[in-house]
């Protein structure tokens, strides 16, 4: 039986072996395998072609561009931020963002040919006219600076808390970057975890609770930062006595020696440097434990104030209890009075070390989730007490139906694109009620360059973002600004002022005459001269 079953089981082996073979040469078979043949060979010159141009690119473009080449641009949206979200926690993410910036590795802004060429300026203008109001004889007349944002495109607070990558995140090409907020004690803020990402809603909710490392500490990095200003041959820092102590030449030293470490990467990829100045905001809270509703506001003021191009007093966080009461209408007065009052003190300080050593301007932040009431009181308060613009707005306690993620039940602020829509309705009225007359700075939701013309056809003169970047990656600024610039080259406008206000046709063309007339006195001034 088992000599059978062999001579059975070797006949029907030498039966397959014959089918497969006859196979192999059958028409439909032998097509295929050439295909395939074909595919694969295919497959191996366009992936030896990728390498080999990819190589070619990273062996000229970085060394030549730098991180702004397209490459290093590819790399960190569509590799590291992916990664970042992918496998880490939002704070460990923001945290590992901001860490990486510092130290110089995010990418830089690649400039759009129409801003490139001068077709399209993304340039925002604030002129301020108003003096201080300091009694000292020798500076009374120190003006409010007037700010030119090169471009009005910025990064809203939140993101850098503490000052420790500001000139990382100017480089990626914000025409503006506010830090904070910075409270006057240290302290660590709620507790953990405190930030989830609304990935099916493309939004955020944060509930930090102003976590800060104190002004002191935010002081020491905001004047490293102007002094590497004036290490790279920008405006110069006056002296009081013009000698140098020794606690100087040894932050200059520690300065130093941080900046050799980076010596070696710049060889490998060498920074452009940019003609862009970028403006530099600082956003001031109070602690958590702090009873007094004024007080908090006039310390940042007075520590770090003389750094700042502009100051913003945050009132509107949701994270902090009783906060937001500070934007009723007796409180704000209060507080903005008591803020220009100490503002306008700085001029009496014997250096100022902002880009005009000017008096910087004085903006309040606001909330989206004001009523009509509520926003009436806020935009006379303002205009009441002169103070420079307003930032519309801050997170919202809010959650709109819309929402389909699972963290919409988390407490704390949402942010992004589900409050789009609700902080440009916000703008539109604001910008109503004084007229026109005050700097507003647009945020929530921007993630394109429609959603920045949006915000300011409402009203805005300048727009942030901040929550985007999460999601995309530091290249969604070039982009913004490349789809802002396209926009206006499609609907006739070559600068920001053009746009700014459209909403508001009386307003605007009210607005636009008055630019035309004084474009005028300057030009008859001019020919006079």
């Amino acid at each position: 039986d088992s000599v059978q079953c062999a001579t059975l089981l070797d006949k029907s082996n030498i039966s397959i072996h014959q089918t497969k073979s006859h196979s192999k040469f059958h028409p439909s078979i032998f097509r295929f395998e050439m295909l395939r043949t074909i595919r694969n060979k295919t497959l191996k010159i366009l992936g030896t072609s990728g390498i080999v141009l990819g190589s070619i690119e990273i062996a000229t473009n970085l060394p030549s561009e730098g991180r702004s080449s397209k490459v290093y641009h590819d790399i960190s949206d569509n590799v590291v931020t992916p990664l970042l979200r992918r496998f880490l926690q939002p704070e460990d993410a923001h945290n590992a963002a901001v860490y990486f910036t510092g130290k110089g590795f995010a990418p830089k802004h690649r400039p759009n040919i129409l801003e490139s060429t001068r077709a399209i300026s993304l340039e925002s203008k604030m002129q301020m006219t108003r003096t201080s109001t300091s009694t000292s004889t020798t500076t009374s007349t120190s003006p409010t600076q007037s700010l030119i944002f090169p471009s009005c495109i910025g990064l809203a607070a939140g993101f850098d808390k503490d000052g420790v990558a500001i000139q990382g995140l100017m480089d990626l090409g914000f025409g503006f970057v506010e830090i904070g907020s910075v409270t006057p004690k240290p302290q660590p803020g709620n507790p953990k975890p405190r930030s989830f990402r609304l990935l099916e809603d493309e939004g955020l909710i944060n509930r930090f609770g102003f976590n800060s490392i104190g002004m002191d500490a935010v002081e020491h990095n905001l004047k490293a930062f102007r002094d590497n200003e004036n290490v790279n041959g920008n405006e110069k820092l006056s002296s009081q006595d013009g000698n140098e102590n020794n606690l100087d030449i040894l932050h200059k030293i520690q300065k130093l020696a941080a900046k050799a470490g980076r010596v070696s990467w710049n060889a490998i990829f060498p920074p452009i440097v940019s003609s862009e100045k970028s403006i530099l905001g600082v956003n001031l809270g109070k602690n958590k434990t702090s009873t007094h509703e004024t007080e908090d506001y006039e310390v940042g003021i007075d520590k770090l104030g003389a750094y700042a191009d502009y100051l913003v007093i945050n009132i509107s966080s949701p994270n902090t209890p009783g906060l937001r009461n500070l934007q009723q209408n007796e409180p704000i007065r209060r507080l903005l009075r008591a803020a220009i009052s100490r503002r306008d003190a700085l001029a009496d300080k014997k250096e100022l070390f902002n880009n005009s050593n000017s008096l910087p301007p004085l903006f309040v932040k606001i909330a989206p989730d004001l009523s009509d009431q509520e926003l009436k009181d806020i935009a006379a308060a303002v205009v009441d007490t002169k103070v420079d613009g307003v930032l519309v707005s801050n997170t919202s306690n809010q959650r709109p139906n819309s929402l389909i993620s699972d963290n919409s039940k988390e407490t704390g602020g949402l942010s992004g694109l589900p409050i789009r829509d609700m902080s440009t309705e916000c703008i539109r009225k604001m910008y109503a009620l004084t007229g026109g007359n005050v700097f507003i700075v647009g945020i929530g939701g921007v993630g394109s360059g429609r959603d920045a013309y949006e915000k300011l056809k409402a009203g805005a003169s300048v727009v942030q973002i901040y929550s985007r970047m999460v999601y995309e990656g530091p290249g969604v600024i070039s982009r913004i600004r490349k789809e802002l610039a396209d926009l206006m080259v499609e609907n006739g406008q070559k600068c920001v002022e053009d746009v700014v206000g459209l909403d508001h046709e009386e307003l605007y063309w009210a607005k636009r005459m008055e630019r035309i007339e004084k474009d005028r006195s300057k030009e008859n001034v001019i020919v006079d001269l």
